[in-house]
């Protein structure tokens, strides 16, 4: 049987900083939604700054607690992160479990977290989050540690508080030095890839804005592996797995497909650090290619929060094509529509599919030249090369050679200069 979700309660500050509030409160609704909790009412409150001790104003916590108790909520939660000082405060004046936007963020990873990888990535960025709020998880800081256990040769003299702070920290290098043996094997995948010279283009963009619906409509029509598709779901955060696949419409021109895990407004710090291994597959992309949901009021703010993170992964400079997906919900048609080298299509219709891939085609291998090359016979090895790396149009066996017409790499066509006839 099922477990009924814990019912919550949402708080949030609004100081005129945010350029839409509003957004932000129903997107925190949406986030509680997706960590399994039912939202059962919100209280906002408009000041100049937030409190210092309570983050809400004294008087404002009172009506939290009433409408907490009428509604049954469990858990109240925060759209903004807390103070380890405000979550403490808050939860003695309240009586019931307090937690904050980065919080609620952090249990849904744990939630979703399917790989070794991001299971190590979840916890260790739990545990950094944990580590200075340890305080507010003890109502008396002098309580002792007992002399049992592992922990038995620490002294009964220490407090508690400083015996679980130490576990916490110990767990965290452990956890640091298994995702450092997870890195090296990525980095190693990644190397081969580059050696291989396809192509890299990473799928980037806001949490549930269409990103593992392209990557599987492109799978299915022209991976090596149809199967290989990855989760897709109408939610927030839906898939936090890095998932490459091996893309060729036909042309004998294959690029690698990143999918990577969506962005989102105030996306934690602690889990972008946790993360970057991961994300950093982005910066070794040779093309970007931003989805956003065109059927979002805020898209525009999206794209801004794209923006920031890449910058911030060092991936800023990278070149983009945007995408403006689920165009078909904002009565936009035909599609799909191409306008100042923007796509505007419909992945979950299956709309634009083969056109994004053509044109991602063309950019990625924009360094290609048309050539011919009259390769001798005691240089077969380039010919071998050049039938498996090249778009060969035409072979001839002649007495001089092998004739090879081909669309090729302008570096291939350096490289084997010597043999280029036209």
């Amino acid at each position: 049987m099922q477990e009924a979700p814990v019912k919550v309660l949402l708080v949030g500050v609004d100081i005129g900083e945010e350029t839409d509030f509003e957004h932000s409160m129903e997107e925190l609704a949406s986030l509680a939604e997706a960590a399994e909790k039912e939202v059962v009412g919100q209280i906002v409150q408009r000041l100049d700054h937030v409190n210092k001790a309570l983050y809400i104003g004294t008087g404002k916590v009172d009506d939290v607690r009433r409408l907490a108790e009428e509604r049954g909520a469990q858990e109240v939660v925060f759209d903004n992160s807390l103070t380890p000082s405000q979550v403490r405060n808050l939860g003695k004046e309240l009586e019931l479990t307090v937690i904050d936007r980065t919080n609620l963020i952090l249990d849904i990873f744990a939630i979703r977290a399917q790989t070794r990888e991001a299971k190590l990535q979840v916890e260790t960025a739990r545990l950094q989050y944990m580590l200075p709020r340890l305080v507010g998880m003890y109502d008396a800081l002098s309580r002792q540690g007992g002399a049992s256990g592992s922990m038995s040769n620490k002294g009964t003299g220490e407090k508690k508080l400083e015996l679980d702070r130490r576990k916490i920290e110990h767990r965290i290098t452990e956890l640091k030095k298994e995702l450092e043996d997870v890195s090296r094997t990525r980095d190693v995948q990644r190397r081969k890839r580059q050696q291989s010279r396809t192509p890299q283009v990473a799928l980037v963009g806001y949490t549930n804005a269409g990103k593992s619906t392209i990557l599987n409509r492109m799978v299915e029509q022209f991976g090596e592996l149809p199967e290989k598709t990855v989760m897709e779901k109408d939610m927030l955060f839906a898939t936090l797995e890095t998932s490459v696949r091996s893309i060729d419409t036909g042309h004998n021109k294959p690029f690698f497909l990143t999918d990577t895990v969506g962005f989102i407004h105030k996306l934690p710090h602690g889990l972008v650090k946790a993360f970057r291994s991961t994300l950093e597959e982005v910066k070794y992309a040779d093309l970007l290619v931003q989805v956003v949901d065109f059927s979002d009021e805020n898209y525009r703010q999206q794209m801004q929060v794209t923006a920031d993170t890449l910058k911030e992964l060092g991936a800023g400079d990278i070149p983009q094509i945007v995408v403006y997906n689920k165009a078909d919900k904002c009565g936009m048609e035909p599609l799909p529509q191409k306008r100042q080298e923007h796509w505007y299509l419909a992945a979950g219709q299956n709309t634009g599919i083969r056109e994004l891939a053509e044109a991602i085609e063309q950019q990625v291998y924009a360094d290609n030249v048309d050539c011919t090359f009259l390769i001798p016979y005691s240089a077969g090895n380039v010919a071998s090369y050049l039938m498996e790396e090249a778009q060969v149009f035409s072979t001839e066996y002649r007495e001089d050679g092998i004739l090879i017409h081909a669309d090729c790499h302008r570096q291939d066509m350096e490289r084997y200069k010597d043999y280029v006839v036209h």
